[in-house]
């Protein structure tokens, strides 16, 4: 499926797709508890290469997730309806509560393991930011819109993502004074109604697609 480049409803809907996966407001006290014990450029650091690791997987996913596909000679049918049902179950246990719990509990499981040991790229990069959910969606984008001009320009929207998340934990110290944690868990659910819907649409197309193939 192409599009006019000039669409910018869809990069917009991918735009939003990608932050409600990550939350990256939601993902702001894991970040602050991972880097307690880090100087104040440190985090930096460690938020800047995060970022930037996450975002170069999530190209990797975006140029070459189909062909991988075809390596293991999985349709793309198929993994539409694959990806969206992971996104839906990552929106349910965001609306239920229990997705932070989980996160929390993947960082709890890494500061026993990894106290002095560089967190930028796992588990903060993958899979906290670039996790399976966040792949998956843009394999399917990129199988929906496949054209050199519309994989720019969702490489532009992967850019501008990765630089949200980049302020999100930037200003981390700031959104949690303010938000608090009913802030926080607020924004999730929220997140994870949209995140619902839009994996509710990926299955639906998949399915959709795959009766006309007979």
């Amino acid at each position: 499926m192409n599009i006019s480049i000039f669409d910018l409803s869809i990069y917009i809907k991918f735009f939003v797709g990608l932050c409600a996966l990550v939350n990256p407001i939601g993902m702001i006290p894991i970040f602050t508890t991972m880097t307690s014990q880090q100087s104040i450029i440190e985090r930096n650091k460690t938020n800047l290469v995060a970022n930037f690791s996450a975002s170069l997987i999530l190209l990797i996913s975006l140029f070459f997730g189909n062909s991988i596909l075809n390596i293991f000679g999985i349709s793309i049918n198929s993994f539409r309806i694959a990806g969206g049902i992971l996104i839906i179950s990552i929106a349910f246990s965001m609306i239920s509560g229990k997705f932070i719990e989980k996160m929390n509990s993947k960082q709890r499981k890494t500061e026993n393991n990894m106290i002095h040991d560089n967190i930028s790229v796992v588990p903060l990069a993958m899979p906290l930011i670039a996790g399976p959910g966040a792949i998956s969606s843009t394999i399917v984008w990129s199988t929906y819109y496949s054209t050199w001009l519309n994989l720019f320009s969702c490489s532009l929207v992967i850019f501008l993502f990765s630089f949200v998340c980049w302020l999100s934990f930037r200003a981390a110290p700031c959104v949690v004074t303010i938000l608090g944690k009913t802030g926080i868990n607020i924004v999730t659910r929220i997140m994870g109604l949209l995140l619902m819907s839009l994996g509710v649409e990926f299955v639906s197309a998949g399915i959709k697609s795959v009766l006309l193939s007979f």
